[in-house]
């Protein structure tokens, strides 16, 4: 199966999670949506991920965001882990973890990479828009946590730039400066950022981020 690209719609698919069955595209509709996987349940790293994943939950929620993680795990030690992560993490799980044990899910998606193991997950996440288009892929080896921080940061710049026609500079975080996109004309920025903006070269202009 060929990669899955930005630009790319999400494939849908119909599972198990923690909080019961559910059809990806049915409950993602409308809404901004994150998709992760972790190589395998019982395992250090992935503990820490899902523990910071629910300490984030407010973050995502006020950007309108729905949260899945998934593994080729099946639900019941889905179930089993969830208490080992309260226990060492200090909070319990708030979102749905997929039990994908045909690996359905972990095809589709891309997760799973025979060069570096063919039968666990890498660590792949996917921000999905209201379109159900990926908007974002990023991967980690498994020996490496995902930096959170980072994620919320380019889901703030991709709602931020679906709305607007701006992008956002290298190191961005909500709140600093972005840049008017090329192909709004001068005239057109005129219409669009009526306070002005400041034009370092014919293509690179900088404006204050809408609000």
């Amino acid at each position: 199966m060929p990669a899955l690209l930005i630009g790319d719609e999400a494939p849908d698919f119909e599972v198990e999670t923690t909080e019961g069955p559910i059809r990806f595209h049915e409950v993602i509709d409308g809404s901004w949506a994150v998709l992760f996987s972790h190589p395998k349940d019982f395992t250090p790293v992935c503990t820490t991920e899902l523990g910071m994943t629910a300490k984030l939950k407010d973050d995502f929620d006020k950007r309108g965001v729905k949260v899945f993680g998934v593994s080729v795990d099946p639900l019941d030690d889905h179930r089993a882990w969830i208490g080992d992560i309260e226990e060492t993490q200090g909070i319990a799980l708030n979102f749905p973890l997929i039990a994908d044990p045909n690996r359905e899910v972990a095809t589709a998606y891309g997760m799973i990479h025979p060069n570096a193991n063919d039968t666990l997950t890498v660590r792949s996440l996917f921000v999905i828009g209201p379109d159900k288009r990926v908007k974002l892929k990023i991967e980690y080896p498994a020996s490496t946590g995902r930096n959170f921080d980072e994620v919320i940061r380019v889901i703030d710049s991709l709602q931020l730039t679906a709305k607007h026609q701006v992008a956002t500079p290298a190191n961005w975080t909500a709140g600093e400066d972005v840049i008017i996109v090329p192909a709004v004309s001068d005239e057109d920025a005129k219409a669009k950022f009526p306070d002005g903006w400041k034009t370092l070269k014919p293509y690179l202009r900088v404006v204050p981020q809408p609000q």
